[in-house]
């Protein structure tokens, strides 16, 4: 990025901030990273900071009280968040906030929750609480607290600031770094929602260490996403290393063991997807690479009853994708076969017997197409680190959709990794 013009932070216009010190992007855009998190500019003007620190919620950690500004802040925590931080945020805001200038919320959460009735209940909340045009609203938790609490913040009042605290790995390197929020309708993923940039997005690792392990599988699939279409490098140490983010206490003091692996592939994945979202951060162009892994996913998700939490339904999508790359001649084998076995060794399901069938394949085809413009955009991978986009729904004749279904039924069959 040499010989971009700079010059010193100020407010950004969605009411973000800066690095004391910091320089923001002004011509060209792009993202900037620093030792404190990036900072994207968009082609739009839109520009936005994505925070990486430590101890988020220790009263001496000014980071969180410095985006409050002393505004009316009503929060919002999963019940998760309640149980294991409650005290600490508690004590935190009565610390960082003035008195009398805040209040708390305990939502449900789940995808069954994701709605446009949880939506109406946080602005009602807030309206009872006396939340003003100049207040914000803070969401505390997993991605669907911020899509929910985003998604209300951006028709509260026709819309003001909010903070999101990302405490999972989904959250961190995906709903976090973006500017979408969105509930389920219409029995369909995400259906309604809009673009609506938090005030601060702020992320602490060391949320990430009393995750469940199903929950860090989920956020792997979202990292191996961005791994297969952009970074082989980072593809390889995944291969390397699929348990990532769930290794026993470190025994020795080298490099991988002393959390230089986990910084690596969070920040990795981070900004591989900041750059790809800043061009295009109102999806003018539907082609979108980072829409890997969702084409099929919303319906194995929906259509299983959310049995598959979302990034389980994501792996079955990639590996679904992998196999149609292959049959169409777009990858070869061994691709294929690498992208699959690592799913598996990460342990994420590659095929679920109960939505992974012709008719409900061809479904989630159809209403991709249809959502996308009349456009297919799948993408697939053309190598590892490489990908392009299916275009049409007469590119994927249904013999060949078949025979990647049972191709996904034989890998989720094996026991080997």
């Amino acid at each position: 990025m040499s010989g971009q013009i700079l010059d010193r932070a100020g407010p950004s216009p969605t009411g973000g901030h800066d690095d004391p010190g910091d320089v923001v992007l002004r011509a060209p855009t792009g993202v900037r990273e620093t030792a404190g998190g990036f900072a994207l500019r968009a082609p739009d003007g839109i520009r936005y900071r994505v925070d990486l620190t430590s101890g988020v919620l220790d009263p001496d950690n000014p980071l969180l009280g410095g985006y409050l500004e002393g505004r009316r802040a009503v929060v919002f925590v999963s019940p998760t968040v309640e149980r294991l931080y409650g005290d600490r945020l508690r004590a935190y805001l009565n610390t960082h906030a003035l008195p009398g200038q805040w209040t708390l919320h305990v939502i449900a959460t789940g995808e069954h929750h994701k709605t446009l009735t949880a939506v109406e209940n946080v602005c009602a909340l807030a309206k009872a609480d006396g939340l003003d045009r100049h207040g914000l609203m803070l969401a505390v938790g997993g991605g669907i607290v911020a899509d929910v609490v985003g998604f209300a913040a951006s028709i509260y009042a026709r819309g003001i600031r909010y903070i999101k605290i990302n405490t999972t790995l989904v959250g961190q390197v995906d709903v976090g770094v973006g500017v979408k929020t969105g509930v389920n309708a219409l029995q369909t993923k995400n259906m309604f929602g809009a673009y609506h940039p938090a005030h601060a997005s702020l992320n602490d690792p060391a949320f990430l260490a009393t995750l469940p392990h199903r929950e860090i599988r989920c956020g792997l699939a979202e990292i191996v996403k961005m791994a297969v279409i952009l970074d082989e490098d980072l593809f390889r140490t995944l291969e390397r290393h699929p348990d990532a983010f769930r290794r026993p206490a470190a025994t020795t003091a080298t490099a991988a063991d002393d959390g230089e692996l986990e910084t690596y592939i969070l920040r990795t994945s981070m900004r591989l997807m900041m750059e790809e979202l800043c061009p295009n951060l109102h999806e003018h162009d539907l082609a979108r690479l980072v829409d890997f892994g969702h084409t099929f996913s919303p319906l194995v998700e929906t259509a299983g009853g959310h049995r598959l939490e979302h990034g389980e339904a994501v792996a079955v999508d990639m590996a679904l994708s992998a196999h149609l790359a292959r049959l169409l001649g777009l990858a070869d084998e061994e691709t294929c076969h690498r992208i699959v076995r690592l799913l598996r060794r990460i342990g994420l399901p590659v095929f679920d017997p109960g939505t992974c069938t012709p008719e409900l394949m061809t479904q989630a085809l159809r209403a991709t197409w249809q959502r996308r413009g009349r456009k297919l955009h799948l993408v697939v991978p053309t190598g590892i680190g490489k990908a392009a986009f299916v275009e049409e729904l007469t590119d994927i004749p249904g013999n060949i959709l078949e025979d990647a279904l049972k191709a996904l039924a034989a890998d989720g069959e094996r026991r080997d990794a």
